[in-house]
């Protein structure tokens, strides 16, 4: 799959597309099922397959502090889309210039004239330029002019409740992995390069893996049965698994921590994929360095319990 990395980097050879446009936070099941017809309509008329997304995601510019926990960073993005056959990934710098194009910019200039969009699969609730003045109502007129096709995209449900990328988070914040899991089509996991830490678990007798939280906040906290793969080829490994800043020795970033059980190779730089799959516990803060370890013990012992009785 190509990936383009602004506007800037659109050249002749991108005209003409099949295109979609949004977050795409979690690639869940109503992600998919836009990106499904994204990629029939592109086989059927001949065309590249692409989405357009933005960096960072239009709440962290306006919001900051405020702004939603992500689901999913935009690595994890690319793959999902591969996956479902998506032949090109735009990525947009969402700055206050770009948030203060016009939609009739946004329509003439970046869509029909730099990528020549012949088809556009969005949401009905989709909104686009300075102030969101943009909806479909708007694009409808504009496709009128015969130089692109416009649909829209009806709600995913699960057991009657609409998927979204805000009712996922919801549910991982409740420490509902399985409802979570029905919405995105897959478990919840996190992906990172494993990095050098301060090698305290190693030293109470649980090394772990460390793998910063780049993202602005986790949509995950506390401590976790989880698998991984991307250490033997094609083969998930157990343990357990700590998100939070480790209020016990004063931490102050978030962090994802694994122990893996029976395993105790050198992991650093590898990149791996953690898989959430039940919470133990949520994170908290322990009066000694040694309650921590018997803690830590009984969550190692309670996660072999877990993945014993599935």
């Amino acid at each position: 799959m190509e990936l383009i990395r602004g506007i800037h980097n659109i050249c002749d050879k991108h005209q003409g597309c099949v295109l979609t446009i949004g977050n795409f936070d979690g690639v869940h099941l109503g992600h998919q099922q836009v990106l499904n017809q994204v990629v029939s309509k592109a086989h059927e008329l001949g065309l590249p397959s692409t989405v357009m997304l933005f960096e960072p995601q239009p709440e962290e510019l306006f919001s900051a502090d405020q702004a939603p926990a992500r689901l999913t960073r935009l690595r994890d993005k690319y793959t999902q889309f591969a996956k479902l056959g998506v032949k090109r990934l735009l990525v947009v710098d969402f700055n206050t210039k770009f948030a203060e194009m016009t939609p009739y910019d946004f329509v003439h200039c970046l869509l029909m004239e730099q990528l020549g969009v012949k088809f556009l699969v969005v949401g009905d609730d989709f909104r686009f330029g300075a102030k969101r003045q943009g909806d479909f109502c708007y694009l409808e007129q504009e496709a009128n002019s015969g130089q692109f096709e416009v649909a829209s995209t009806q709600s995913c449900c699960v057991f009657d409740r609409r998927v979204s990328s805000t009712a996922i988070r919801h549910e991982l914040a409740l420490g509902k992995q399985d409802a979570a899991e029905q919405m995105l089509g897959r478990r919840y996991s996190i992906s990172g390069r494993v990095s050098h830490g301060k090698k305290l678990g190693r030293a109470m007798g649980f090394p772990t893996a460390n793998i910063p939280i780049k993202c602005l906040v986790s949509p995950v906290s506390g401590v976790y049965v989880v698998n991984v793969c991307g250490i033997k080829k094609n083969q998930w490994l157990s343990g357990v698994a700590n998100v939070g800043t480790r209020p016990t020795v004063n931490g102050v970033c978030q962090q994802l921590e694994v122990h893996l059980f029976d395993f105790a190779k050198d992991l650093y730089g590898r990149h791996v994929e953690v898989q959430f799959l039940h919470k133990l516990r949520d994170e908290k803060k322990f009066s000694s360095i040694d309650e921590l370890k018997t803690q830590i013990e009984f969550d190692a012992q309670t996660a072999r319990s877990w993945l014993i009785g599935q």
